[in-house]
């Protein structure tokens, strides 16, 4: 999903990095058999997500929103050798064709795949987060973002995406409950004075976030 010209959005892909060719048989798939394949991150995300990953030197990593597995095999494909990366989802279907490219790929030994709703998951975790990336359900995104700011690493960084949602939520005449619950999540991290944010205007909008 992305609201940026396609002419424009092609010729960045043209160049930026290209990934394996795995990931272009992931994309076909995830288009096939997937009713929402725009929920998929492609090249210039997953590269972005790379990069972060290595530019914190991140060691662990929380996934919120598996879906088919472009961005978790990005990010651990970043990872050290003993790096891992925690993934949640409640979708068992798209949560297997993610594991079985990441075992292609070579990562799935990075990749802790959990299934069920993601709050409850993070509700057992210790320990924290070199980054998260939160890519679920929009209407429990202030909601993601309270559970997993306590987990984020002093140094580390958030990133929650689709914060632009095609940039209907700029637009004042835009109100279904996927809108609102962005606009709410943008306006609570603006205002929560523990952190400082970015909001980006990659692909469908990028919030980074990170705590003061």
């Amino acid at each position: 999903m992305n609201f940026i010209d396609e002419r424009v959005e092609q010729y960045a892909e043209e160049h930026s990095s290209p990934p394996p060719e795995l990931f272009a048989r992931l994309a076909a798939e995830t288009h096939e058999k997937s009713e929402s394949p725009q929920m998929m991150v492609g090249r210039i995300e997953g590269n972005f997500l790379a990069l972060l990953v290595r530019t914190l030197r991140a060691r662990r990593v929380l996934e919120l929103g598996t879906f088919t597995g472009y961005s978790s095999i990005a990010m651990a494909r970043a990872l050290p050798a003993d790096g891992r990366l925690i993934t949640c989802d409640v979708n068992e279907e798209t949560t297997e064709i993610a594991r079985r490219y990441a075992q292609e790929a070579g990562v799935v030994d990075r990749i802790d795949y959990r299934l069920g709703p993601a709050l409850e998951t993070v509700g057992g975790f210790d320990g924290e987060f070199d980054l998260v990336f939160i890519d679920a359900d929009k209407v429990n995104y202030v909601n993601y973002y309270e559970a997993t700011l306590p987990l984020l690493a002093a140094s580390g960084l958030m990133v929650v995406d689709n914060t632009l949602w095609s940039g209907r939520v700029a637009d004042p005449q835009e109100d279904d409950e996927s809108v609102r619950a962005i606009r709410e999540l943008n306006d609570h991290v603006r205002d929560d004075p523990r952190v400082d944010n970015v909001l980006l205007t990659v692909r469908d909008g990028m919030n980074l976030v990170w705590q003061t």
